[in-house]
């Protein structure tokens, strides 16, 4: 069927198509073609995460300066987070899989708390720590999925991660009196919190 013949589908393993792969086939594509509205994105996260996204939207505005490449990175983030979101509420992850989602919980975790601490402790930045704390994330999160999403939704990941891990970017981020550290003490104070209530 066209409908669910796009590369924006979960992968086939098969031609074969019961009820439950087809429901669950429908619910991504429209729910990731929802995303790309922010008031119906809304509707699928808390007011928090919602705020903490609007904060990195904007950041992401500011040092691009181009309103089209922060909508693009938004959409990415948003779609990739609702498929895994139903991917989990579906139970289509292996025991392997469910592991690895554990592991991805505790290396962001641990990279959230990283960023947090270079930002709080002065001349503690290390680029090449961070960039490689982004890049084991990804890995573990395209491992996590890849039996489940297409090539282009693992090249969406990979897009998002490859961006944060720009060093123009991070440069930006870690020092002071740049255009992007009101948005930045913004998304601290937010994954703070976000920590604090184990959000995160």
């Amino acid at each position: 069927m066209e409908f669910l013949s796009s590369d924006e589908d979960v992968a086939e393993g098969n031609a074969q198509i019961d009820s439950k792969s087809f429901g669950l086939k429908a619910q991504k594509k429209i729910l990731g073609k929802m995303a790309s509205s922010k008031k119906v994105t809304k509707a699928f996260i808390d007011d928090e995460m919602a705020a903490l996204l609007d904060n990195v939207y904007r950041l992401c505005k500011v040092y691009s300066g181009n309103k089209k490449d922060a909508d693009k990175i938004m959409k990415s983030i948003i779609k990739t987070t609702i498929k895994i979101g139903i991917l989990y509420r579906n139970n289509q992850f292996s025991q392997e899989e469910m592991a690895l989602a554990e592991r991805f919980k505790s290396k962001f975790r641990s990279t959230i708390l990283t960023f947090i601490s270079f930002h709080e402790v002065p001349f503690t930045f290390d680029k090449n720590h961070m960039v490689s704390m982004l890049t084991d994330c990804q890995d573990i999160l395209v491992l996590l999925v890849k039996r489940h999403l297409t090539e282009k939704s693992l090249n969406r990941i990979k897009s998002v991660f490859h961006y944060f891990s720009d060093g123009q970017l991070q440069d930006m981020v870690f020092e002071p009196d740049t255009p992007l550290q009101p948005q930045i003490v913004k998304i601290i104070n937010q994954l703070n919190k976000l920590i604090d209530d184990k959000v995160i």
